[in-house]
């Protein structure tokens, strides 16, 4: 906690760093920005006093606190935290919030029943409940020992903090450093050290209060670095002789051992009485004062017992109760028998309202416990399933696990272990998740039970790395569900099919697609009418069996299905396949509606897990229709959503765009790290998408043998039966014709024609009329090209359609048709410019040139003022989006939003959004 002390109006000793510190964070929220500090160092060293200072300097500068405290034996209550620092904010200002994040927040809290919420939807919204209460007051949110504070509550006050900008809000944590929580690491810090010599010289004769020898008194000092709650600590209960003759021997433990066991021996000088009032206090995470009393009187101790212990410095009893440092808390718990804390736990579970607070109670009742109980064990799964509801997943896992040990039945205990596994793997502990899966797999399980252990198993392999053995260990689980449950069997034959193909060229031998495709094509089939996952799978698994031309039919019945008939949760669940589904097939038009629909619905369900995966697809298809700015924006976007998260995902939309852009300097170190990453993480799909991508780029460049190397590599692995397959093709068909290999480059349209002329599409044939042109002469040449254009200019895919028009415009000038020449090569240059293709545009500039046309070399109009996230607010201002709307969409406050207008209409000349247009 720290030392209270001598400073003339400060309370602080020579602590004038840390109150510059406080003062300047504080004085920013009053200057209506917002600022954020961490207060770090090790126990004892002054953090919960720089922490009372501010509290104290902001009530007298009219700025609004709320605190919170974290509480070690809350570290697994889903947002207990939060829901403390809170409290005092709710009411009519929960209101304002937008109903998503109401929804959210009130259902995390417990106001009321609902779906899980997505954490950071949760995040959002204490954002803007902050951001709205600080409207009408500055506000200092001040949170202690944040390293206890439960894992939910520490990543929405870091989302929060790391989100504020413009407005009057700080925020400041204390935490046990250097460490500290690791989520913290990233915001501004001040670490607090010990006293000063002197100072520590003129605590420490304060707290012996009589003669001390100067070598003990600089011993002391020197060992406890300053320490002071060490200097007010040790001292007590060494003798005269220790203290006044230079006989004190120095302690090998460390110093937090050293001072909490000083704390035991104050507790145990105690009278009997206030040491089970202590105890119980202990015990009890909630502080409240009338629980305390409440078991106070169960075990016939008088509230006077509390006047020795408040007497003693280790604890206030005020509005809660409030122990002198977290090392008392410690010290008072441990220095009782296990007798004398399951008795505390007993009268605490016996004063604690079962309907206002079941879980608290169920969590008392089971430390209660002296073996197994069964009225205990079931109490604690009801909490468990109170909890999963709030989307308190690592909570639940808790109470499961904790009931498991008390159940006496081995099944039962197998069963309850496995359920926590199961909210262990949703909560990403994958570590404790597969330690509890071991040990539910020695109990006598069932085959269902069997099964989901093998699912569960699976899911951890895919968690850690897409690649390995996921796609086994998924066909294995689904292969003991068949007799079981043949629906749920299908979906994990199809969650091994998106493994496999995240796999690709990495699979592990019997991993590949066409190995699940054959084990699902096998698998019964579900008792109930196909629903659009049973028929995606039977597509996908027709394709990899027997053919592009099997599997054609069937998956464009799966998409006809996802267009009219599926549900919003099915849609979250499936539409990335369906998207991949929808590229196979060559549907622009299917791949655009449906990958529309995924990025609005995460973002309309907060599903801010799924979002990187949805804008991810919606990335891609902005490429390919030649919207590259708007596709820019949305690489943006998943930079924050990743970064707000905690999500990691491959930049594949960064090499992708750097691709089509094809500015000169080339893509090589960001491809390189796209595939070095890919390769950890076992996605062998990305290092295929990253060769398309390279050969993309050097064909815009005109750098023709380093694209025909990078497309055959993209293309080469038969593993790698993704849609970047049939894209690299396309590139190897332009590249090799370019490098005068012409066998090559008719062996790779053989290959390409496959899918194309099967699909039908527009934009299937007109590649594939595209690519054959490349390869043909004469009329047929001319035909084709003509053709390409033709059926391109039916599609979104501009990028097919102005590549067109260049490889015509070339061909035209080789056969000495200058006039339709620049005709085509005007209208590619127009296009590649427009959208910022400067590599293609180049190209295209070049052979007008070559015509005799004079070009002006152009670039496309940007916005080079604004920043990143400048532009994104611009273009979303410009569409009609309020303040709220885009705050929701880039995770900020209105208030930030506004802030960011205004440099954007200063740095535009503007004065309204109406500018903007």
């Amino acid at each position: 906690m720290g030392v209270s002390s001598g400073g003339p109006g400060t309370g602080l000793l020579d602590r004038r760093v840390e109150r510059g510190a406080v003062d300047r964070v504080l004085d920013r929220a009053r200057a209506g920005n917002s600022a954020v500090l961490v207060v770090r160092g090790e126990p004892g060293i002054g953090k919960t006093v720089v922490l009372d200072y501010a509290v104290g300097r902001a009530s007298a500068s009219d700025v609004r606190v709320v605190r919170a405290w974290g509480v070690e034996s809350e570290l697994e209550l889903a947002y207990a935290g939060l829901h403390q620092l809170c409290l005092p904010l709710l009411g009519h200002r929960m209101e304002q919030l937008p109903r998503p994040q109401r929804n959210a927040l009130a259902v995390a809290f417990g106001i009321r029943e609902g779906p899980a919420p997505d954490r950071f939807l949760v995040g959002l919204a204490v954002l803007n409940l902050l951001a709205a209460t600080a409207e009408d007051q500055p506000l200092a949110c001040v949170v202690d020992d944040a390293q206890w504070l439960d894992r939910a509550s520490v990543q929405c006050l870091v989302f929060t903090a790391r989100r504020l900008l413009a407005e009057p809000i700080a925020l400041i944590f204390a935490v046990r450093g250097p460490g500290g929580d690791p989520e913290l690491a990233g915001l501004p810090g001040l670490t607090v050290t010990g006293l000063r010599s002197a100072e520590a010289g003129t605590l420490l004769a304060s707290a012996v209060g009589g003669r001390l020898d100067a070598e003990v008194r600089d011993r002391i000092v020197a060992e406890t670095h300053g320490n002071p709650l060490a200097l007010l600590q040790l001292p007590r209960g060494l003798g005269p002789a220790q203290l006044a003759g230079g006989f004190w021997l120095p302690d090998s433990r460390p110093l937090a051992s050293r001072i909490e066991d000083s704390f035991h021996r104050q507790f145990e000088s105690l009278p009997a009485e206030t040491q089970r009032l202590l105890l119980t206090a202990a015990a009890d995470p909630t502080g409240s004062m009338t629980l305390l009393w409440r078991a106070g009187e169960l075990q016939g101790i008088p509230a006077e017992a509390a006047v020795p212990a408040q007497a003693a410095g280790l604890v206030e009893l005020g509005a809660r109760v409030h122990f002198a440092h977290p090392l008392v808390r410690s010290a008072v718990y441990q220095a009782a028998s296990a007798d004398e804390r399951r008795e505390a736990h007993r009268v605490l579970a016996e004063a604690t309202d079962p309907e206002a607070d079941p879980d608290r109670r169920a969590w008392h009742r089971a430390h209660a416990a002296v073996g197994p109980d069964v009225e205990v064990a079931d109490e604690l799964e009801r909490s468990a399933g109170r909890a999963q509801s709030r989307g308190g997943l690592a909570a639940a896992a808790a109470f499961l696990e904790r009931a498991a040990v008390l159940t006496p039945d081995l099944a039962q205990r197998g069963e309850r272990r496995l359920a926590a596994a199961q909210a262990k793997v949703q909560a990403g502990a994958f570590e404790a998740a597969g330690q509890l899966l071991g040990m539910a797999e020695a109990a006598p399980l069932d085959d269902v039970q069997r099964a989901r252990v093998d699912l569960l198993r699976a899911q951890l392999a895919f968690a850690a790395n897409r690649g390995s053995d996921a796609p086994q260990l998924l066909m294995r689980a689904a292969k003991r569900l068949e007799p079981i449950d043949a629906g749920l069997a299908c979906e994990t034959y199809l969650d091994a099919l998106n493994a496999a193909l995240f796999a690709g060229r990495l699979a592990s031998p019997g991993g590949t697609p066409q190995d699940v495709a054959a084990a699902a094509r096998a698998a019964p089939r579900p008792s109930h009418p196909p629903r659009a996952p049973d028929l995606l799978l039977d597509g996908l698994a027709a394709k990899y069996s027997e053919g592009y031309a099997a599997g054609l039919p069937l998956l464009r019945r799966a998409l006809s299905v996802f267009d009219r008939e599926t549900s919003p949760a099915e849609d979250l669940r499936w539409l990335w396949l369906a998207n991949i589904a929808a590229v196979d097939l060559w549907d622009d038009a299917r791949w655009d509606t449906l990958s529309g629909r995924h990025l609005h619905l995460t973002r309309d369900a907060g599903a801010l897990s799924e979002l990187p995966l949805a804008l991810t697809q919606r990335i891609y298809l902005l490429l390919f229709a030649g919207e590259l700015a708007a596709a820019a924006s949305l690489i943006e976007e998943m930079q924050v959503v990743t970064e707000a998260t905690g999500t990691r995902m491959t930049p594949y939309g960064d090499v992708c765009l750097a691709a089509l852009r094809g500015r000169e300097g080339g893509i090589s170190d960001l491809a390189t790290a796209t595939k070095d990453e890919a390769m950890q993480r076992g996605e062998g799909i990305g290092i295929g998408l990253t060769d398309w991508a390279t050969s993309v780029h050097d064909n815009g460049l005109g750098h023709y043998a380093n694209a025909m190397a990078a497309a055959e590599t993209a293309c080469a692995y038969l593993a790698d039966v993704s849609a970047s397959v049939n894209w690299g093709l396309v590139e190897l068909v332009e590249a090799a014709t370019r490098c005068g290999l012409p066998e090559r480059a008719t062996d790779a349209l053989r290959r390409l024609s496959e899918a194309t002329t099967a699909t039908g599409t527009d934009w299937a044939l007109g590649v594939e009329a595209r690519s054959r042109a490349l390869v043909s002469d004469g009329e047929t040449a001319d035909r084709l090209y003509q053709e390409a254009i033709e059926r391109l200019d039916r599609t979104r895919m501009r990028v097919d359609l102005a590549r067109a028009h260049l490889v015509y415009g070339e061909w035209l000038r080789r056969e000495e048709r200058r006039t339709d020449a620049r005709d085509q090569l005007r209208v590619a240059y127009e296009m590649l410019t427009a959208m910022g293709m400067e590599g293609f545009a180049d190209r295209a500039r070049r052979e007008l040139l070559a015509t005799g046309e004079t070009v002006r070399k152009r670039t496309v109009d940007t916005l080079a003022d604004l920043t990143a996230q400048e532009a994104q607010i611009a273009k979303l201002a410009r569409s009609g989006c309020t303040n709220q709307e885009i705050g929701s969409q880039l995770f900020i406050s209105p208030r930030t939003v506004e802030w960011h207008l205004g440099n954007v209409f200063a740095k535009l000349g503007i004065t309204s959004r109406k500018g903007l247009r």
